[in-house]
């Protein structure tokens, strides 16, 4: 097996080079992404088991398969992963005695302020009623040990391997999580372009946040307000602009104080949001604490976009996220177990709803109790960190061109 993955790896390191892919710089390093997802979860699809036909086949598909339908693929393998989670998540913390109809009537329960409602917007209707199934007393603690025994890993946060002051926590696999598993979910709140004005901080979002991400598709989420996570399932509702702990807060420049004057984030009296319940206990929602590798250490996860479709109601209370201002309206079509958007004008097999654009951290090899390493992929027209050290200078400069 081991020389089968090497023979697979060989090929992912070529994708770049292909002429296949568009001239576009940012364009070809998207491609480029997508081609690497597909390869890694198919390969986790496939299983250990997995012969040498099997894999010839799936560089032979990633070889000749359209980006429309890698990109397909790509989600029916994500969604899959975080299908059985939920499974798992709905086994360790739903009382066995109820079933999934009886638990969603339970409790009617007034909903509790926390940092991620905090970060919503303001001034909105409060929901005074909200509806929390009943779960088992478990702490989070409790729950990711259980969740390590189901799947054979779970994630937990201790002091970085990373040699400099700023690398503070880092995020480290507990167990062992094979090749194109998806390793975290990134939490947050989800802002789509339009919104951008919301986010707190505005225009100088990162100053004092260093817990944001943006997809190729301009969606930005902040982690900020998600934290550690907490120890119950929670209703998350609109209430008040997110204002960091004071031990978030960065020494402020003479340059922010002049970006304060000059602009200011949008208060969101006018934005609905209905209110989520999200299990707080999440152990896989931890992707923001993932550290960028140090100078001469690979990462071992890359950054995949998942859209969540919000008619999976099941599952919706597993995924860490709220989108601010309202989700997108979107036409499905089903791809197996897995409705996607779709451009075409048929309605055989489609139907209407609402996805979330989030994201997960996908393993790019086995990893076993160690730190989790991501490529920030930090733009180089703005000045870095000084503890940043390119991976790839040029993956770097094609994904911000």
């Amino acid at each position: 097996m081991a020389v089968l993955f090497q023979k697979f790896q060989k090929f992912v390191g070529t994708l770049a080079k292909s002429p296949t892919f568009a001239k576009d710089p940012r364009r070809l390093q998207f491609e480029t992404d997508i081609n690497r997802l597909f390869l890694y979860t198919s390969y986790n699809r496939v299983g250990k088991d997995a012969e040498e036909a099997d894999i010839e086949e799936i560089i032979n598909m990633a070889s000749k398969s359209d980006l429309a339908d890698q990109e397909k693929q790509v989600q029916e393998n994500i969604h899959s992963q975080i299908t059985n989670f939920c499974t798992f998540m709905d086994h360790i913390l739903l009382p066995e005695s109820k079933s999934d109809d009886e638990t969603s009537q339970q409790h009617t329960t007034p909903p509790r302020r926390s940092g991620l409602s905090l970060a919503i917007g303001r001034n909105a209707p409060p929901n005074t009623q909200v509806d929390i199934p009943e779960t088992k007393p478990l702490t989070f603690a409790e729950s990711r040990q259980r969740l390590k025994e189901l799947m054979g890993y779970t994630l937990e946060l201790k002091p970085s391997q990373i040699p400099h002051e700023q690398a503070g926590r880092g995020l480290f696999v507990d167990g062992e999580a094979d090749v194109g598993s998806v390793i975290a979910l990134y939490p947050g709140v989800i802002y789509s372009p339009a919104y951008y004005r919301y986010i707190p901080g505005y225009p100088r979002v990162d100053a004092q946040n260093p817990y944001l991400i943006t997809r190729y598709d301009g969606t930005v989420i902040n982690g900020q307000p998600w934290g550690t996570g907490g120890e119950t399932r929670e209703a998350w509702t609109q209430s008040s602009v997110y204002r960091p702990h004071p031990s978030e807060v960065r020494s402020e420049t003479g340059s922010d104080r002049v970006w304060k004057m000059l602009s200011k984030p949008l208060e969101a009296s006018r934005v609905g949001f209905t209110g989520e319940v999200l299990e707080r206990r999440n152990p896989l929602a931890l992707a923001h604490f993932a550290n960028h590798p140090a100078k001469g250490t690979e990462p071992n996860v890359m950054v995949c976009p998942y859209d969540f479709p919000l008619n999976e109601k099941g599952m919706r209370a597993y995924i860490p996220n709220v989108v601010f201002g309202g989700v997108e309206e979107v036409k499905m079509k089903r791809f197996g177990s897995f409705w996607f958007k779709s451009r075409g004008e048929s309605n055989d097999g489609q139907q209407t709803g609402p996805v979330m654009k989030s994201l997960a951290l996908v393993a790019t090899r086995l990893i076993r109790d160690e730190e989790v390493y991501l490529n920030y992929r930090l733009s180089n027209s703005k000045r870095r960190p000084s503890w940043y050290t390119p991976v790839d200078e040029e993956e770097d400069r094609r994904r911000w061109s």
